[in-house]
């Protein structure tokens, strides 16, 4: 790989930790105010690979960057094909691993990537992505290798080539909503935001409120021991739009609850939504391997609807 002898004084480094596509692209907007910046995208998979189509790393001009392209073994590298974009003041594409001419270079899958840099002149499209975001709201971002421009396009259900441009898709955090005082409750919601949910709780007397929080990017969780406490809340996330509906209880218990629901008026397809027992690990005796297995399951839940 061949260094610009501008950049040979600038080592790149890692400045932050994080392969979350928002706190990439925030580092970028940030960077951009005082200097310049590179945007580097996943674009192709040959075989296997750490990251998913359309994962970023943000370079900025004095070497620091973040986020992944691949399992850390090749962003240092990339970070530094970016500096030398930045300097040539043009975009570029590198392929990695297998297929490419870096040979001392190698990924531990065996497989092969392609990485799109672009050396960012417009920061409006980034900004516009994150507000976005913020506002919850599915976004695209279409880069054109040909015109070397970003542009928010309409999305598309996931992140991969288009009629010549790449189209990056960007979801909202998975919201989730908790009702239940109790400890299990407590301990989803603490592990929760560590793991970068967007936690809330639900206030019981006042179900018909949680309405309006909840988007398709929600999950609502019930951790009540009484069963008549979680009714109302029930019926409400049954008739909204949340992608997981899950409640605390046993086999027999979850069978009364349907029971329930179905005096109430509900069909059998509404019901079947309800996640019970809840968790992905099956019954659990403690808080944290509860947590655990409910955190888990949402995640593994809003995977496959996007697989």
């Amino acid at each position: 790989m061949v260094i610009s002898q501008q950049h040979l004084v600038t080592n790149p480094v890692r400045a932050e930790l994080t392969d979350d596509q928002t706190r990439v692209l925030d580092f970028a907007v940030r960077e951009f105010a005082h200097g310049d910046v590179a945007l580097a995208t996943l674009t192709e998979i040959r075989g296997g690979a750490a990251r998913a189509l359309g994962a970023h790393m943000a370079i900025a001009g004095d070497g620091r960057y973040c986020g992944y392209v691949s399992g850390g073994c090749v962003e240092a590298a990339v970070a530094a094909e970016a500096l030398d974009a930045i300097a040539a003041g043009s975009d570029r594409s590198i392929m990695l691993g297998a297929g490419s001419r870096f040979f001392d270079i190698s990924l531990p899958c065996g497989g092969g990537i392609t990485v799109a840099v672009h050396v960012v002149n417009d920061i409006r499209p980034l900004k516009q992505v994150l507000s976005n975001i913020s506002g919850r709201s599915l976004t695209a971002l279409r880069y054109c290798p040909k015109s070397q421009t970003l542009q928010v396009c309409p999305t598309r259900s996931r992140s991969g080539w288009c009629d010549g441009a790449f189209i990056t898709v960007y979801r909202p955090r998975v919201r989730l909503l908790i009702s239940g005082n109790s400890i299990e409750a407590d301990t989803v919601a603490r592990l929760g935001r560590s793991a970068n949910f967007d936690v809330g709780a639900i206030d019981p007397a006042h179900p018909e409120q949680i309405y309006d929080r909840i988007d398709p990017a929600t999950a609502v969780v019930l951790l009540h021991h009484d069963p008549e406490a979680e009714l109302p809340i029930l019926e409400v996330a049954l008739r909204s739009e949340a992608f997981y509906v899950g409640a605390l209880g046993s086999t027999r218990t979850h069978r009364r609850r349907c029971e329930r629901l179905h005096e109430a008026g509900f069909l059998e397809r509404d019901t079947a939504r309800i996640k019970a027992p809840i968790g992905m690990f099956g019954p659990t005796k403690q808080s944290i391997p509860l947590a655990l297995s409910i955190l888990a399951d949402v995640s593994a839940t809003n995977l496959t609807r996007f697989a």
